[in-house]
């Protein structure tokens, strides 16, 4: 028995991706997969991208910056981590950088204070070296960099 596999034609693929790249800002990988999973041929996906740039429902730089933002200010990730799941999703270093100048440096610091004293706070290692070394862990999974954890967690006490 042969699967049955809806087909859509370039308007109504289109139309469809309009909608998905107008719900949330997505990156041009996401919508080629979203694109693949419709079984689109590679002809119709290069149009259907072309499409969605030149009628800006797809922006790069404007997914980058979005990521960055709600990445940091939801999860509370460091630049690092930020930086590691751009590039995986094949953003450009010039989108990337411009991603991180949405992240105010005080405010930066103020989230890592803020997640050090919680973690901090939340362990229950009797042995300082065990807990030192689980906050420690902890931040640099968050994605902090190794300077800031380093210097926070050897000088706490």
């Amino acid at each position: 028995m042969k699967a049955m596999y809806k087909s859509y034609t370039v308007d109504e693929a289109k139309k469809k991706l309009e909608h998905y790249c107008a719900y949330q800002e997505r990156c041009h990988g996401e919508v080629i997969q979203k694109l693949r999973s419709l079984n689109m041929i590679p002809q119709a996906i290069d149009a259907i991208v072309v499409h969605l740039i030149d009628n800006d429902f797809l922006n790069e730089e404007r997914f980058a910056c979005a990521f960055a933002r709600g990445k940091f200010r939801i999860k509370q990730w460091g630049r690092t981590r930020i930086v590691n799941e751009l590039k995986a999703r094949d953003i450009s270093i010039y989108n990337i950088n411009k991603a991180l100048r949405e992240i105010r440096e005080e405010e930066y610091l103020e989230s890592f204070e803020r997640l050090f004293e919680k973690e901090w706070e939340a362990s229950v290692e009797k042995s300082l070296q065990k807990k030192k070394k689980k906050v420690m862990d902890f931040l640099l999974r968050k994605g902090y960099e190794t300077h800031l954890v380093l210097d926070k967690v050897y000088n706490a006490v």
